[in-house]
């Protein structure tokens, strides 16, 4: 049996609810950030009605991973961040269809959007005319940039943001190049952050009785929260500081002499003597160069040397044994299969094969996060096909048999 098949099956919950049923979320973004933000809104019991344009759906859906087992590419992508969604699919080209797009706006708690800034006001549906008409609703604006500023109609994927944000300059690879996360870093952190930035606005209205407001939440900003006091310290000092700064000394990755890495962090003076210890150098602690964080920082080649040597004898099981003796923050570098396998990883369940309802093969996805004990959240539905809530939510809004299908004729809507 495949560490994958020995996941436990997740099965639906649509019974389940959460803290935030009875929140209805309007979904009109695209690909990453926008599907993340309200993936954490439905995984807790909100009602999210993704929006997609008919015939060919939410760009996410193409993100497809190939590979020799799977020749038509894995939608792992859609299958994890469009769960606990229904879909509407429409072509907002279409008069009707559109004036549907408006009333379903208008059942709503929240709008979240990811056009060019511009785009929602030239379909009439700008911030002014949905506040006029609900002034609760929070409407929440995914850009790249912003919804000001000289930079605000250029094209803003996360790639660029990740450049620009001073990530790729801090991390460099071999020959000094600069390096972009080989992950959707900047849209899953905007992701969070607006989810966030949602929750905050809502209680304004809910518990406060103010009024919705827009959140100007574009990709740029998030990034730049996360990235340390770098800019403080130039600020501070004139200096830039280098490529690839380390923050504290020792730490870093370590190769085994097994072939596998692990991680270690002696970020505070107790721990950096306990690596020491560890390595049999427990009188460095007394040495000048190396009894202070900002000493041993100054010193750090020597003393990762020392370190990478020390390991490059050991088994990563024997040095994760040896280092945790002594009480070391270390832990192996590890990739998919290992995660899979991990008891503390497989004990907490964090992933799970989450059955499909049309006869398919189990997604394996991560569990909802963050855990809540007294009200958790859960997967009630597998992730829509294109449309396929599209006659049930019409019909929610007060359209008949005949006007959908009629609507359907004409291509202003599909329904699978």
């Amino acid at each position: 049996m495949s560490a994958c098949q020995a996941l436990p099956i997740q099965q639906l919950q649509p019974s389940a609810s959460g803290p935030l049923q009875g929140v209805r979320v309007v979904d009109l973004s695209r690909l990453v950030a926008g599907n993340m933000l309200t993936l954490q809104l439905a995984d807790f019991g909100a009602d999210v009605i993704k929006v997609e344009a008919a015939g060919s759906g939410d760009t996410l859906r193409q993100w497809r991973e190939t590979h020799p087992n799977h020749p038509d590419g894995f939608d792992g992508w859609w299958q994890t961040y469009a769960r606990n969604k229904r879909s509407l699919a429409l072509d907002l080209r279409n008069a009707e269809a559109a004036g549907w797009l408006r009333r379903l706006i208008g059942t709503a708690d929240v709008l979240v959007e990811s056009f060019r800034p511009g785009t929602l006001e030239a379909m009439g549906l700008g911030p002014d005319v949905l506040l006029a008409a609900q002034p609760s609703l929070v409407i929440v604006r995914l850009s790249g940039w912003g919804q000001s500023g000289p930079y605000r109609e250029l094209p803003g994927f996360g790639s660029l943001i990740e450049g620009f944000s001073g990530f790729a300059h801090k991390h460099r690879g071999e020959h000094g190049e600069p390096q972009l996360p080989n992950l959707a870093m900047a849209d899953m952190i905007t992701g969070l952050t607006g989810a966030f930035a949602t929750l905050t606005a809502l209680r304004e209205v809910e518990v406060r009785g103010g009024r919705g407001q827009v959140v100007d939440l574009s990709l740029l900003e998030p990034m730049l929260a996360i990235m340390g006091p770098d800019v403080s310290a130039y600020a501070a000092t004139g200096v830039d500081p280098k490529p690839g700064h380390k923050i504290a000394s020792p730490r870093g990755s370590y190769r085994c002499k097994d072939g596998l890495w692990v991680s270690m962090s002696g970020s505070t003076d107790t721990m950096a003597r306990r690596v020491f210890q560890a390595i049999g150098q427990g009188a460095l602690f007394d040495d000048p160069r190396f009894a202070t964080n900002a000493a041993r920082l100054a010193h750090d080649k020597e003393l990762d040397a020392m370190v990478a040597d020390f390991i490059a004898d050991l088994t990563q099981a024997d040095c994760l044994a040896l280092f945790r003796k002594h009480g070391v923050t270390v832990g192996p570098i590890y990739a998919p299969p290992q995660l899979l396998t991990d008891p503390h990883v497989a004990q907490r369940g964090v992933y799970v094969r989450l059955e499909t309802d049309d006869g398919t093969e189990p997604t394996v996805m991560h569990q909802v996060t963050p855990r809540l004990q007294g009200t958790p959240g859960s997967i009630r539905r597998a992730a829509p096909r294109r449309g396929q809530h599209t006659q049930e939510l019409l019909f929610e809004l007060g359209a008949t048999p005949d006007e959908c299908a009629a609507l359907q004729q004409q291509g202003g809507i599909e329904c699978n």
